[in-house]
């Protein structure tokens, strides 16, 4: 099946439990609209299935339990990191329409395949289904609607999107399930070949639920820049790994070492004055499969954690 398919039958999930997961369904111009956690209440179940439609349905995403905080921690596991993670869960498509504006995610950008990256990955594809993730706390309209279909190839007959805001239970999870996500994409910036990343493994901590916007994603930032640990299993060569490693952290960003908040407010909240090597896990690991060595760079923090989630102790 292709990357639209799978997560179509996981959209078909979850509008068949609706009243289970705290959804509400809806159609605009056509589109089906499953509201994950702006007006309604939105679930922890419903945030893994929303962190695997980003994710086209082919990684697993768990809660754990979190040893850096002491709480739950969201696990997210692959051995299709390259259209799960890039081609599917990265936020590369910026819907706007009128005074609309949202991150878009899934593989719906697969279909699209505009972004500069699909020229370096083989992700893109076809299906009469389009899948994707918006994270906005705006409902879609008939406009922002055909500002989508109008970048899908007429092949995509069926649009479903999947929306909530990072101050939703559903939104915080699907954010914070982005550890592997962020290597790869921190990689594919530094010009490695992601193609020879195999499978990849991260874990990052589940922070307490903002009621504020710029604390939601201050918050589910430093779970990644601050919390997270992945690891990627490569074909390469030792000495590349060497190299690049100490650059793929978040340690490797100017910006690094403040909660996410400060950073922000410190750029008078223009998200795209921060330095982009800034997003990216606290800590990497490679596990070369062609020479059987493990190379980690980067550590977690645990203290900036406790200072942005406002935990005690």
């Amino acid at each position: 099946m292709t990357l639209n398919e799978r997560a179509q039958l996981l959209a078909d999930e979850v509008e068949r439990n609706a009243v289970r997961l705290r959804v509400h369904v809806t159609k605009v111009a056509g589109a089906r609209v499953i509201d994950c956690g702006g007006a309604v209440q939105g679930s922890l179940a419903v945030g893994l299935l929303l962190a695997r439609a980003c994710l086209a349905d082919a990684a697993e995403v768990a809660y754990v339990p979190c040893p850096v905080t002491g709480g739950p921690a969201v696990q997210v596991t692959t051995d299709d990191p390259v259209r799960a993670c890039l081609a599917s869960q990265y936020a590369g498509w910026h819907v706007s329409a009128g005074k609309f504006f949202a991150m878009g995610s899934g593989p719906m950008r697969a279909l699209a395949a505009r972004e500069e990256l699909f020229q370096h990955i083989a992700a893109k594809e076809e299906s009469p289904f389009a899948v994707g993730v918006l994270e906005t706390h705006q409902h879609p309209t008939e406009e922002v609607i055909a500002a989508i279909v109008a970048k899908l190839p007429l092949v995509a007959e069926h649009l479903t999107l999947l929306v909530a805001p990072t101050t939703s239970i559903a939104g915080t999870t699907q954010i914070v399930a982005r550890s592997v996500e962020t290597a790869l994409h921190k990689l594919h910036e530094l010009k490695f070949d992601v193609n020879q990343i195999v499978s990849g493994y991260g874990v990052a901590p589940l922070p307490p639920l903002a009621t504020d916007f710029v604390q939601a994603i201050g918050r589910t930032n430093d779970a990644i820049l601050y919390g997270a640990k992945v690891v990627l299993w490569v074909r390469a060569d030792d000495e590349l790994l060497e190299q690049i490693g100490p650059k793929v952290p978040s340690s490797a960003s100017k910006d690094h070492g403040a909660p996410f908040a400060e950073v922000f407010a410190r750029y008078n909240n223009d998200f795209y004055m921060i330095d982009p090597l800034l997003f990216s896990p606290a800590e990497v690991e490679f596990r070369n499969l062609k020479t059987g060595r493990c190379h980690r760079f980067g550590k977690v923090e645990p203290g900036l954690l406790r200072k942005s989630f406002g935990l005690s102790g």
